[in-house]
């Protein structure tokens, strides 16, 4: 088999559209035997896609936007889409039913700096008619670091990716009162990315068709069942709770059946970034992306 080498800038269930070519063996049934690796901190994947030590990356639009608005080309192409929504969750350390954004209001609130996970939950805030400023806003380090902080009692909100806040659901620690990503709505949150030269490699015809097979595979396939192919994957998160978190992602639609990143997704992104001041003018979808490899 030939080998294809694929870098995540993080690894999450968030990600079973990508991480299911591998635990589903769709990569291998089209002749590619997958190595993978997570881009170390702070989490940008684009440099192994130029040193060549990664063929294809799970990235962000906003990469490619930030060159832009820097003057420059971008050194990558997005061809497809991961994550049609944004995966993030607010967490409460008490039950509430009838939580509303104007809650988060004067409370001490852990939330992830990254750069897109920041603009973006700064967009939901701004959707739901609430002040960012409002909110103290604590930055406790990577996502590691929030975790523990968190649990040692920093804060009354946290904003977390899954499987952190159903894992601390299941631990009786918190209670996740809301979706970033309904506040939201469909966007292109994150995607695949490569070389254009790649892109026209048979490896890359080869690799699209798995990842077809594998966005079927993670709407149609019960939850439990993708879990339990990705659990070698996470061993460190209960079954339960990634089967919690794969479920959830489901029902929010956050996995289109579609590969390509549409255009209509590609300018919510654009408004996201343009609110938080990333970049100061819109750009063409062309200097971004392209379709996916086809054959």
């Amino acid at each position: 088999m030939a080998q294809i080498k694929i870098q995540f800038s993080r690894f999450s269930a968030f990600y079973s559209p990508l991480i299911s070519t591998m635990s589903a063996g769709f990569l291998q049934e089209e002749g590619l035997e997958p190595e993978w690796s997570v881009a170390p901190p702070p989490g940008i994947a684009i440099p192994a896609l130029l040193d060549g030590s990664a063929d294809v990356i799970q990235s962000a639009l906003s990469n490619g936007l930030i060159s832009l608005e820097k003057g420059e080309t971008p050194p990558v192409v997005h061809f497809g889409q991961i994550n049609e929504m944004d995966g993030f969750f607010l967490t409460a350390r008490e039950p509430d039913l009838d939580f509303t954004w104007d809650k988060l209001a004067g409370q001490k609130v852990v939330v992830d700096h990254g750069g897109q996970p920041l603009a973006m939950f700064k967009y939901a805030c701004h959707k739901m008619g609430l002040d960012y400023g409002s909110i103290d806003a604590i930055d406790a380090g990577d996502v590691d670091a929030m975790d523990a902080a968190f649990r040692n009692g920093t804060g009354t909100y946290i904003h977390q990716q899954g499987p952190a806040p159903q894992q601390l659901e299941h631990d009786g620690v918190g209670h996740v009162v809301a979706s970033v990503g309904e506040a939201i709505g469909p966007n292109g949150f994150s995607s695949l990315a490569s070389t254009r030269e790649w892109l026209e490699t048979d490896m890359a015809k080869a690799f699209m068709r798995a990842y077809k097979k594998s966005r079927t595979y993670v709407n149609n396939t019960p939850a439990e069942d993708i879990a339990k192919a990705e659990t070698s994957y996470f061993p460190d998160i209960d079954i339960e709770v990634l089967t919690d978190t794969i479920r959830t992602y489901q029902g929010l639609g956050c996995w289109s059946p579609h590969s390509e990143i549409t255009k209509a997704a590609f300018e919510v992104t654009q408004d996201v970034l343009l609110h938080c001041g990333t970049i100061t003018q819109r750009y063409n979808y062309a200097d971004v992306c392209v379709k996916p490899p086809q054959g």
